[in-house]
């Protein structure tokens, strides 16, 4: 096996490991082994990693079928440290000790072989979602649920998962990209949203909803978002068409049947409305349920108006390379809310959870020393 290197590295680096389900104790910075790239995978520095629910949830353990509260309600229970849920990630239990980070902007150091030769020394970002089997199968593995992630000064993944990016933006602009507008994109794809529908956005101010205002609109489409009036101006310039405030009577302000697609990843309490506000044969789709994952379903909503609901999880083919076209042909910008460093990582966490901000926070880690191994 060939190696390819650009620089020799300590054996050990600075990383935050979750040791298990639990509050912010579970978070825990300290030196582990630097990872070595096997067949066909690569060695990146990390640059700089998104914060996403979905480490806070995972961490938490929101993911097991026991728990039925809505995200909120979850954190402020996790001072009381719960035992570890077997079904706590996103398809079983989660493999604690784990580095979380799903979202990683990098530069490739290392390749194990020829597979990712041609990306060293290049600025990169991964594709957080991995089909291991191919795209005809719905098998899903993702980084830092499945195994480590980017909240370390170094990850290993698969150089095919690698994509290299041209452009001004800064790392920690990039770094707000891979999962909000991943899981966005893939969602419009899922649901064909074109330049004649009316989208409308649930909890539009955050990370995926704030990216789905923004894709939408490059499909020329109109978008309705919802969201608090202290945030409805940083929608507008985004290009939302029509703004409706979280507690607004949907079918009396845009009334039934106007809808073409509904992009929730609110769910809870709204979720009745969102069917009765779609036309008939209107699309449903959601990737995730932070104000509950219970909810209530007239059946007659669904099948008297022919709707479509669609899950959305496992990331389609073309997703991710159309993302890194609308990057470098200027079609979307980031939305930096803050940067921590990588140590700081329980207070990014407790500032995202007061849902203040629009956009993503990014973690910046240590810029680590190289010595001779």
């Amino acid at each position: 096996m060939t190696r390819h290197d650009t620089l020799d590295l300590k054996k050990t680096m600075m990383a935050v490991e979750t040791t298990g389900n639990g509050g912010y104790d579970k978070l825990v910075y300290r030196e582990v082994p630097t990872p070595v790239p096997s067949h066909g995978e690569v060695l990146i520095r990390v640059l700089a990693a998104g914060v996403n629910n979905t480490e806070i949830n995972t961490r938490l353990g929101w993911y097991s079928s026991s728990v039925t509260t809505d995200t909120s309600a979850t954190a402020q229970e996790q001072n009381v440290t719960p035992e570890q849920k077997g079904d706590g990630g996103w398809s079983a239990a989660t493999p604690f000790p784990l580095i979380q980070g799903t979202d990683c902007c990098g530069q490739v150091v290392q390749a194990a072989d020829d597979a990712g030769a041609a990306l060293i020394g290049k600025r990169v970002l991964v594709r957080a979602c991995m089909r291991p089997n191919g795209f005809d199968d719905m098998e899903n593995v993702w980084m830092a649920s499945d195994f480590n992630g980017a909240f370390a000064q170094y990850v290993k993944v698969p150089a095919s998962e690698v994509f290299a990016v041209d452009c001004d933006w800064s790392d920690a602009e990039l770094a707000t990209i891979p999962c909000a507008y991943g899981t966005s994109e893939n969602m419009l794809q899922r649901a064909n949203v074109t330049a004649s529908d009316l989208v409308l956005v649930a909890g539009a101010s955050g990370g995926v909803g704030s990216a789905t205002v923004q894709l939408a609109k490059r499909r020329g489409a109109r978008v309705a978002a919802i969201t608090r009036a202290d945030k409805a101006d940083v929608l507008r310039k985004l290009g939302a068409d029509i703004i409706l405030d979280r507690g607004a009577d949907l079918v009396g302000e845009l009334g039934e049947m106007a809808v073409d697609v509904v992009v929730d990843n609110v769910a809870g309490d709204g979720f009745p409305n969102m069917l009765k506000v779609l036309k008939r044969g209107g699309r449903f789709v959601s990737s995730g349920a932070i104000a509950g994952p219970i909810v209530s379903l007239d059946m007659r909503d669904m099948y008297l108006k022919d709707l479509t609901l669609i899950g959305s999880t496992a990331w389609d083919a073309p997703v991710f390379p159309n993302l890194i076209s609308y990057i470098e042909r200027g079609e979307i910008r980031p939305l930096l809310a803050k940067v921590f460093p990588l140590d700081q990582i329980a207070e990014a966490q407790q500032e995202f959870l007061k849902k203040s901000h629009i956009g993503n926070f990014v973690l910046v880690p240590a810029t680590p020393e190289t010595a001779l191994v």
